[in-house]
């Protein structure tokens, strides 16, 4: 699967060692897929899935040898496992997930003693970054081993653990706000998930950095200007996203078949595409056949998985693009990416995308997330195909300017200046 942490994480390290950083990233639980070079190198896969699963599941099996334990992390294996689903479903990981915030504590202590160790004999970082906020039972031996400030990232937490069923969910939530009181700081990419996620684990507002997230812009600046369309030519309305139910990939197929039926835009095609797997396949078909009941199927094309300069060319061929998640994103790359390629894009009014589309101008707002209120704000945008333009001239400019890799890299770095300024390694990390 693509991850956006993951993503977030490697344009990060790329872009602090371009500006003469020593950065160094570390891959958890799989290999990491991704459409651009990876920063990794040859640094191992800590965490492995399929162990880190067996030592839950076997008691035995965390007393293992270790050369039996290395055989499940060999990068064929991990790659093939992670080939076997379409995404990690929460409702099924609550313990899982539970175990790992609980650091020594829980089953996977030995797979943290591993990286520990590991990360003990490389130079004392000025700080170790946790992906994001279900890695917070590292922070404490992290602390103990290295003697350094952890500081954590805030990106994707909040649906996953909403998402299990109880008692996971919360004494997940207990046990994440119980580690927040071990970090030494926090990042979020938005202003509005760093305000909901301070009141849902109890941390001063101060303790939270806003950074704004950053993409590499290769592919992207060469992308040719677009013509203006004549107003006969067709249009293609966009989604670009995990084709699964939570992206609101409903949404915009309903959305698009109210467009066409409604006569005003007879011409209108619809483009789909992201990350697919085979647990998703069966949704995806579905929507299938909702579009050809509708007798709309040669007016759709279904790009699953694609290469970065796929990506690239997909989001160009747009003329508007909509991803109407269901859950409140905290950030949503796809609006970045999306508006480097000049295509300006149509979100509900709904966590972090006013936020988003206000700082990039580059789309407007629907309102509620339902399929007739993006049907009513992509019909006018459609028939003035001129503004749908000059939105997407106006968002590409704010991102090639404020939204890249160097730019997120530089403010990171100023937002790790001032958590390490207010947290000496000597004070004891208070919410």
């Amino acid at each position: 699967m693509y991850c956006g942490n993951c993503f977030r994480d490697n344009a990060l390290v790329a872009a602090l060692r371009r500006a003469g950083h020593d950065a160094l990233l570390v891959p958890l639980y799989l290999p990491m897929t991704l459409d651009e070079p990876t920063t990794a190198g040859s640094v191992p896969t800590f965490f492995g899935g399929i162990n880190v699963y067996l030592d839950q599941k076997l008691s035995w099996h965390r007393h293992s040898p270790a050369w039996f334990r290395r055989w499940f992390d060999a990068a064929p294996l991990l790659r093939w496992a992670s080939g076997k689903t379409a995404k990690t479903r929460p409702d099924d990981v609550g313990e899982l997930t539970v175990s790992m915030l609980r650091g020594t504590k829980g089953n996977q202590s030995r797979d943290l003693a591993e990286l520990t160790d590991w990360l003990s004999h490389l130079p004392r970082p000025d700080a170790v970054l946790l992906s994001n906020a279900l890695l917070a039972g590292f922070t404490r031996e992290i602390q103990r081993r290295l003697k350094t400030h952890v500081v954590c990232f805030l990106q994707s937490e909040e649906a996953f653990l909403d998402s299990m069923p109880e008692p996971w969910r919360m004494r997940g939530w207990s046990e994440m706000r119980e580690r927040a009181k071990e970090m030494d700081g926090w990042i979020a990419p938005s202003r509005f998930f760093a305000d909901r996620m301070s009141q849902r684990l109890g941390l001063r507002s101060d303790r939270v950095e806003v950074v704004h997230n950053g993409i590499l812009l290769e592919g992207y600046d060469r992308l040719p200007d677009r013509p203006d369309p004549g107003p006969e030519a067709p249009l293609t309305l966009g989604f670009f996203a995990r084709l699964c139910p939570e992206k609101g990939l409903e949404t915009v197929v309903d959305a698009f078949i109210e467009l066409r039926k409604s006569g005003r835009h007879p011409k209108l095609r619809l483009k789909l595409g992201g990350g697919c797997g085979p647990g998703d396949e069966p949704f995806v078909e579905r929507m299938r056949r909702r579009l050809h009941e509708s007798g709309l199927t040669s007016a759709v094309t279904v790009s699953k998985n694609l290469t970065r300069e796929e990506k690239v060319r997909f989001y160009g061929e747009c003329d508007v693009l909509s991803v109407p998640a269901r859950n409140d994103e905290a950030f949503g790359l796809y609006i970045l990416e999306s508006l480097a390629a000049g295509t300006p894009l149509v979100q509900p009014e709904c966590g972090s995308f006013p936020e988003l589309l206000e700082a990039t101008g580059g789309g407007v707002l629907c309102g509620p997330n339902t399929s007739t209120a993006l049907a009513s704000a992509l019909d006018p945008l459609l028939r003035n195909p001129f503004q749908l333009r000059a939105l997407g001239r106006r968002g590409r400019e704010t991102v090639f300017r404020d939204f890249t890799d160097t730019v997120m890299a530089r403010q990171t770095l100023a937002a790790l200046e001032r958590i390490l300024a207010r947290s000496p390694l000597s004070s004891t990390p208070s919410t």
